[in-house]
């Protein structure tokens, strides 16, 4: 076994893991999540919304208007206001973010993630885009492929 950084050897031992579910339990006692209404409220009081869910899923089920798009493996470097690719909507680390997944468990990570960056406002939608759908929030079709 190889040791880390301080010569010790890292502890792989099953009570040092931490099961995807504990994880995500862990993550989510950080901060408040929110429903698609509180959602959609925050967006019109100036939120930035930002849909991760990958292309497949945004072409079979649409998009919600109003959210900015950022596929899960470039939302750090497009969200990081001090990030050399970041989006012109990331304008500070006050800024309060919600993310929406497909069904609100990848964004939850991701909003730990954003949360290590300082964006100290961020969080996600619980039930993420098909939740939003099922409160009959607004949708629309992606545009047509070229």
């Amino acid at each position: 076994m190889s040791e880390n950084r301080t010569g010790n050897t890292p502890d792989t031992s099953a009570s040092a893991t931490v099961g995807i579910d504990e994880l995500l339990e862990r993550v989510r006692a950080g901060y408040d999540r929110i429903g698609p209404h509180e959602a959609a409220a925050a967006a019109e009081a100036g939120a930035l919304l930002v849909d991760i869910r990958y292309a497949a899923l945004r072409d079979r089920d649409g998009l919600v208007p109003s959210a900015l798009v950022v596929e899960r493996n470039e939302l750090e470097w497009r969200l990081d206001p001090r990030g050399s690719h970041r989006a012109a909507e990331a304008v500070g680390h006050d800024l309060q973010i919600v993310l929406l997944c497909n069904e609100g468990y990848a964004s939850s990570l991701a909003v730990a993630s954003l949360r290590q960056l300082g964006l100290h406002r961020a969080t996600d939608l619980i039930g993420g885009f098909q939740a939003w759908r099922a409160a009959g929030l607004p949708v629309t079709s992606p545009p047509p492929k070229a």
